[in-house]
């Protein structure tokens, strides 16, 4: 097959293994420990651990596409920022 069309550059199949890796992960925690003890947050709705996931995924491409916009292509720190996001969100949400 002739992936070329995708640019499979080494990071975005980082990108890409991470996010298969995460599902995967999540998918063995819910076999682990089958519920994921849905609660009430900061946002006074009830999420499950996948909706945590989905909700830090979606707002760390927020701000990984801002950074790009206002500081420049150089995304680690855009990268740390995301990481302390999903930590907040699985903490707090």
């Amino acid at each position: 097959m002739n992936f070329a069309w995708m640019a499979w550059t080494p990071p975005t199949a980082i990108f890409f293994a991470t996010i298969f890796l995460l599902l995967v992960g999540m998918g063995v925690w819910e076999y682990a420990r089958p519920g994921g003890a849905p609660r009430v947050g900061i946002l006074r709705f009830e999420t499950t651990r996948g909706d945590r996931l989905f909700v830090s995924l979606l707002g760390s491409a927020f701000i990984c596409l801002a950074w790009l916009g206002l500081v420049g292509p150089n995304l680690w720190w855009a990268l740390g920022l995301s990481l302390v996001y999903a930590v907040l969100v699985f903490r707090w949400v």
